[in-house]
């Protein structure tokens, strides 16, 4: 029998460190969270900022976050179940959707620290970055933060990118990975024209013209909820126009009164009255009598 090296014993498992708990779940990439949270220590405690996007079955979630030496702090957050305010009613996970949660982001971080920076009014889908003014305050930079999800080209992460890039914050990238990009011999050639087309949710435009026009019967039962709404594919680019402009008209919009949730709705308008869930103290007169009442109750007419 040939020599058979140990490698598990009991001074290996003395020295075996368990993982970090979220890297036992499979949650957070430490590799990639160090890089992105870590700054120099001659910034005196400036943080690094970042654009946080999260997708979920059936939401988006975009986020400004900050590190703490004991906790992450948000500073700003827009979802994607906040849309049906500004008229996007349905796809509610699709890149134009992405889009809208990022440009919504973007113009309420602007409007909660007061600053001047539009973006770009003009959605045609070219890479955009937003300049520093020459006097006053710069741009509100952070980093993007794509946590496990992978970056293959024209992923809706990116779209969310180029929404809170349209709306002023500055984000460092380039076009390589947005719809339509492709290599060749070494270089990237980027189609601002396939950005844009998904930006208005022109691919979903184009799906449900050509099943309508080869399946009605299966146009009229995937899309039930558009065909119910009166929502047809050359009606999908004027939804998101109009999204946009109500987002910028006014990024921090109410909901309803009769809104319950993230998608559910009441059947009669919240009560706006205040209640008071506080238990209020008795009195010493109230604590007498409430004595007194207990004690009559069990037929001791008086106190000893």
């Amino acid at each position: 029998m040939g020599f058979v090296k140990v490698v598990k014993n009991k001074a290996y498992y003395k020295r075996f460190q368990v993982k970090f708990r979220r890297r036992r779940e499979c949650k957070t990439d430490y590799y990639a969270r160090k890089r992105l949270v870590m700054q120099d220590k001659n910034k005196y405690k400036t943080p690094k900022y970042r654009f946080v996007v999260r997708f979920t079955n059936k939401d988006i979630v975009c986020q400004i976050i900050a590190a703490d030496l004991t906790h992450d702090v948000v500073l700003a957050a827009a979802y994607a179940h906040e849309l049906p305010r500004y008229g996007v009613k349905l796809g509610l996970t699709n890149f134009a959707a992405a889009y809208c949660t990022g440009l919504l982001l973007a113009r309420r971080v602007n409007n909660k620290f007061k600053l001047n920076y539009e973006g770009t009014t003009d959605v045609n889908g070219e890479e955009f970055h937003v300049e520093a003014a020459e006097e006053g305050a710069k741009p509100f930079k952070a980093l993007l933060d794509v946590g496990l999800a992978r970056t293959t080209t024209g992923c809706k992460v990116f779209g969310a990118l180029k929404g809170a890039a349209d709306g002023g914050l500055d984000v460092p990238h380039n076009d390589r990975r947005f719809p339509g990009t492709k290599k060749e011999n070494g270089e990237f050639t980027s189609s601002p024209e396939t950005v844009r087309k998904y930006i208005f949710a022109g691919h979903v435009a184009d799906y449900m013209k050509t099943l309508h026009s080869d399946d009605e019967e299966r146009y009229n039962k995937q899309f039930k909820r558009y065909v119910d709404a009166g929502i047809t594919g050359d009606k999908l680019e004027a939804v998101y126009k109009a999204a946009h402009k109500a987002i910028r008209a006014d990024p921090v919009k109410k909901r309803d009164d009769k809104q319950l949730g993230r998608f559910k709705v009441r059947s009669k308008p919240a009560s706006k009255e205040k209640k008071d869930y506080r238990k209020k103290s008795l009195s010493l007169e109230q604590k007498k009598s409430r004595v007194a009442q207990k004690l009559m109750a069990k037929g001791v007419k008086r106190l000893a």
